[in-house]
């Protein structure tokens, strides 16, 4: 965990020294080379393959590999004087009390007065780790449990000791929103503080409802994944990759020191799990755990699941509930849970109320114990719904969920079986309050179960929040794909919210209203929203109808439209700027690519993905690159040479790991902004955005170019090369050789006789037509059904 710790510092700009235990004997490998312990390489070499973990670990740790050059690996022994430089030591080591307080003790002496000093712990007490240490060290000391792994996860529960200075914790807690971007909860010092509490006892429970119900490992985790607005790891999958032997450990912490919990018997183990670990199945650090990958002879890797009851293992099966179907076809994580529920409870089927029965013991014993937990982890309902939304991935918090399952329906099925209702709950219904949150006057407020009141919810200065927090920014039009919203001081926003915000017509036209309405009444336009990802891309499935029904006019017309939309960004007379995050493809890359400014999230995802689906960029992405591309080359460059490198980014539909490597790959200018903390990304948008206003703005031409350089017919011929070398060596489909041909041809300008000058529209007539040619192809339309069916790209 530490060197995860350290590589996201290094993303986050802060040069970092990990150090680690000095190796107690050589490898066989050392030994072999002749080396002795005396040697530095051997010295810090445990230090330095954690350091190597982190590179190497999936998904990546790193925004770009070379940044773990800012890490400086050492040991304890001969490095821990460097923490005498330090503005912040984090101790990270073994999850144990003794271990942590005998380096401490080793540390306090070495430490310059004012550094703040931090335990990585998941729930060992915070104020006995420091106890009996001098009163400067306990003033600057305090709790820093990061959630693993630290670069994707969202939460930092900050957790201060009985001694720790307030300016201490808001420094602290500022740093890790602003330079690490952290979702930064405050909580108590309780055993397994907030997020692991809830998380576990939830863990637990599921694994108690599993065995009551006969259910099956893969049963329980596709009910309790993406359906529910979980992680697509859902149960077993997480606890395969965070060990069986740490969630052991996490549980007995709780059995050890929690022995007031009126629920401390649910944290402990079921039989089966108990044998797993003496079993070493612990997960994928073992290779095997409640899920194993197995070779086959055709050379297809085959996931196993695990029998709880035999601990041998089986192909992996789908469960047969039909309210699990019909839960899929659902919008919304509430609908579809209320869906399994009702639908399994009023169903005479076994099976179907075996999903259901099993959903609401998970569920229901969670909602009750997360509100007993209130006020001993977290004084408000917000701060454990946040602390589970970004610490444990899920989509909705336990108070959120019990708000879209129904407060007073649950309860009542709570008291027929006989289930104690906390005190704050009866208060809570006995004050007519029917919801945990409620938006009145475009402001959110949550019930407070100590004072039994609404208090507002709380939103940091420099966080715009279009739901769900103190205030909303007003609608002036609304649609059932966007919503163009006033976010104040003269700036404008058109937000998304179709499916996975895929951009269709109704997007579009948002869109186009918004630039209409900032031309008449606002100083600038952020086009951004606060779903799951920015955007998908464009709507496929209505793009496959109309190729399928040949409808070749109503293909052109919307190309033309949107094509018509990114040059009315590019050339706004009033600045625009574009917010995306996560996942930025296709369309939604090509509508970032055209605004005169970028304000990204650190975690984007961004790229030209249409040839995964049998076509090429149509909006203007190819012809932005190319432009990209060439502007940035000094004179006499090797233009061909960049060309080809573009050709391979867009023809591969290469996608960046991180707002870093999108400005590698062109997707980004240096000119643009990275926004460390996504729930900071609106706001910085919006100060960009009137940045460029107060500047007085000006779009750099008044219209489309007419100047873009194209190698023309010799370039083409370069390009059809490598096409043709790559099908001669079954690296590329027939299918790809042809889509890659278009693509070549749309780069170097068509078939002109030599380098040449075209305008931006040239480029973009090259585009549409290589982009409606190709829908006509089956194999294409083959390309956009399959993934429309498995969310894969198809090689045909």
């Amino acid at each position: 965990m530490g060197s995860r710790i350290a590589a996201h510092l290094a993303n986050c700009g802060v040069p970092t020294v990990l150090l680690d235990l000095l190796p107690a004997e050589l490898t066989p490998a050392e030994k072999k080379k002749g080396l002795d312990l005396s040697l530095p390489a051997v010295r810090t070499r445990i230090a330095r393959a954690g350091l190597e973990s982190a590179q190497k670990s999936k998904p990546p740790a790193f925004f770009l590999d070379e940044l773990a050059a800012r890490v400086t690996v050492g040991n304890f022994d001969d490095h821990l004087s460097s923490v005498a430089e330090a503005d912040w030591i984090i101790e990270a080591v073994a999850e144990d009390f003794e271990t942590k307080r005998n380096l401490l003790a080793r540390v306090a002496p070495l430490r310059k007065p004012g550094t703040v000093i931090s335990s990585n712990t998941s729930g060992l007490p915070i104020g006995r780790l420091a106890a009996g240490f001098p009163e400067e060290f306990r003033r600057h000391w305090l709790g820093t449990h990061f959630f693993n792994p630290p670069r994707y996860l969202h939460l930092l529960e900050i957790i201060p000791g009985p001694d720790t200075l307030p300016e201490v914790l808001a420094a602290v807690s500022e740093f890790a929103d602003l330079r690490l971007g952290k979702g930064v909860v405050r909580a108590k010092d309780t055993p397994n503080f907030i997020a692991n509490r809830i998380g576990t006892f939830c863990i637990c429970q599921i694994l108690r409802a599993m065995e009551e119900e006969g259910l099956s490992v893969d049963e329980v985790d596709q009910l309790t994944g993406p359906v529910i607005g979980w992680p697509k790891t859902a149960t077993f999958g997480t606890l395969d990759l965070v060990g069986l032997d740490i969630f052991a450990s996490v549980s007995r912490n709780l059995l050890d020191n929690a022995p007031s919990d009126e629920a401390r018997d649910v944290f402990r183990l079921p039989g089966f799990a108990e044998k797993m670990l003496s079993q070493k199945l612990l997960g994928a650090k073992t290779g095997s755990g409640f899920y194993k990958r197995t070779r086959q002879t055709s050379g297809e890797t085959e996931v196993l699941t695990i029998d709880p009851k035999t601990l041998e293992y089986r192909p992996r099966k789908k469960a047969q509930f039909a309210s699990l179907d019909m839960a899929r076809n659902v919008e919304g994580t509430g609908h579809r849970i209320r869906t399994i529920l009702q639908t399994t409870h009023q169903t005479n089927d076994q099976n179907n109320d075996a999903a259901g029965r099993f959903l609401w013991k998970a569920l229901s014993r969670t909602f009750l114990y997360a509100a007993r937990r209130i006020p001993e982890i977290a004084d408000r309902v917000v701060d454990v719904d946040r602390a589970m939304r970004w610490g444990f991935g899920w989509e909705l918090g336990p108070f959120e969920l019990w708000d879209a399952v129904g407060i007073r329906e649950s309860i009542q099925r709570m008291e027929k079986e006989g289930l104690a209702i906390p005190e704050g709950i009866a208060r809570m219904l006995a004050s007519g309050a029917q919801q945990f949150y409620t938006q009145a006057n475009g402001a959110t407020k949550y019930f407070d179960l100590h004072h039994s009141a609404y208090q507002p919810v709380d939103q940091p200065t420099g966080v715009v929040l279009l739901r769900g927090g103190r205030t909303t920014p007003p609608a002036l039009r609304e649609s059932a794909d966007a919503s163009l919203r006033d976010l104040g001081d003269g700036v404008a926003c058109v937000e998304f919210h179709t499916k996975m915000n895929a951009i269709g017509p109704g997007i579009v036209e948002m869109i186009l209203t918004g630039l209409k309405e900032l031309a008449k009444n606002f100083d600038a336009l952020v086009i951004g929203n606060q779903g799951s990802d920015f955007s998908a891309g464009a709507n496929l499935l209505l793009l496959l109808m109309e190729a399928r029904a040949g409808n070749w006019e109503e293909i052109d017309l919307l190309v033309r439209r949107f094509q018509q939309l990114n040059l009315a960004i590019k050339y706004s007379p009033k600045p625009v700027v574009v917010a995306p995050f996560r996942r930025t493809l296709g369309g939604a890359c090509e509508i970032a690519l055209a605004a005169p400014r970028t304000q990204a999230a650190a975690e984007t995802y961004m790229g030209l993905v249409e040839t995964g689906v049998g076509l090429v960029p149509a909006g203007g992405g190819a012809k932005e690159m190319l432009l990209r591309t060439t502007d940035a080359l000094p004179p006499g460059a090797d233009v061909l040479t960049a060309i080809k490198e573009l050709f391979k980014t867009i023809s591969f539909a290469t996608v960046s790991g991180s707002a870093l490597e999108a400005l590698r790959l062109g997707f980004l200018r240096p000119s643009d902004g990275i926004t460390m903390n996504p729930d900071r990304l609106l706001a910085d948008a919006k100060q960009a955005a009137l940045e460029m206003a107060r500047g007085g703005y000006r779009p750099s031409r008044p219209g489309p170019r007419s100047d873009v350089r194209v190698l023309g017919e010799a370039g083409l011929a370069e390009l059809k090369i490598g096409i043709h070398m790559a099908r001669r060596g079954n690296f590329i489909t027939e299918h790809d050789a042809l889509v890659a041909g278009k693509l070549a041809y749309v780069l170097c300008g068509g078939r002109l006789t030599g380098p040449a000058v075209v305008s931006e529209k040239y480029l973009l007539n090259l585009e549409r037509e290589a982009f409606l040619s190709l829908c006509g192809e089956a194999k294409t339309q083959e390309r956009m059904a399959h993934v429309l069916r498995t969310g894969k790209p198809l090689r045909n």
